[in-house]
């Protein structure tokens, strides 16, 4: 499947902003749920499809996290960026 896969390092609360140039899947995972949606086994995510822009998504714990991008087999391209929004201290 193509897509658009942003890999970072987060923390619990951290905000991830997803801007985009049009409509799209927008989806946080973990690791092995990226390895999941790779292979296309049943994963699971937060977020979804995204009329407006920009996205906001919150980390839910620590870790190596990943922000997929796509158009759900939807013709076209699209853009995205991404920004890490540091969560409130503890």
């Amino acid at each position: 499947m193509e897509h658009i896969n942003h890999a970072f390092d987060a923390d619990e609360g951290d905000i991830v902003e997803v801007t985009l140039d049009r409509a799209a899947n927008v989806l946080l995972m973990d690791e092995s749920n990226y390895e999941l949606y790779n292979r296309s086994g049943h994963y699971r995510y937060r977020g979804g499809y995204a009329t407006e822009s920009p996205v906001r998504l919150k980390v839910p714990r620590p870790g190596r996290w990943h922000v997929v991008v796509d158009l759900g087999g939807g013709p076209g391209q699209v853009r995205s960026l991404l920004q890490l929004i540091a969560g409130a201290p503890a």
